[in-house]
């Protein structure tokens, strides 16, 4: 329950990110607050669209996607259910992913780094991290050091 609420508020966190530079985007901001000049050098180079859409605008959706499986994850009718925990784990993965392919492209591509990008990808990177140790925490433990009562033969 406690991870997801965490996933929560780093979705939440991520999505303000993405908001900020999608609007930054599509114009409804003029100068993007990032101290070097390198955050408008990613933002207008392009690779900033894909598919005709900002990719900043995958993000906003992606981290609303993630807050809104975590907090209906985090009520007491799903809390001990393990699919919400499957499905964060499932979609943090992808914008792990995403995220990877996004710094590449900084790194090796533009060759300029956005700080609100590192953000970003820190954010992600956080959410993947707590998924992934909640998902392992709901697997069966097995263990065969572990005394456990016999059963009787099979009926």
């Amino acid at each position: 329950m406690r991870s997801r609420q965490a996933i929560a508020l780093f979705a939440l966190i991520g999505f303000y990110i993405a908001s900020y530079l999608w609007l930054y985007k599509i114009g409804a901001i003029g100068v993007l607050k990032c101290g070097s000049g390198a955050c408008e050098a990613v933002q207008t180079s392009p690779w900033a669209v894909l598919f005709g859409v900002p990719v900043a605008l995958y993000g906003v959706v992606g981290y609303a996607v993630l807050f809104l499986v975590a907090l209906v994850g985090a009520q007491p009718a799903f809390a001990r259910r393990r699919a919400p925990t499957v499905l964060l784990a499932a979609l943090a993965s992808g914008g792990l992913i995403f995220t990877l392919y996004l710094t590449y492209l900084e790194l090796f591509v533009i060759h300029a780094i956005c700080r609100w990008c590192v953000g970003s990808a820190v954010i992600i990177t956080l959410l993947w991290i707590v998924s992934i140790l909640s998902l392992r925490s709901l697997a069966p433990r097995t263990d065969p050091g572990v005394w456990q009562p016999l059963r009787g033969p099979p009926a």
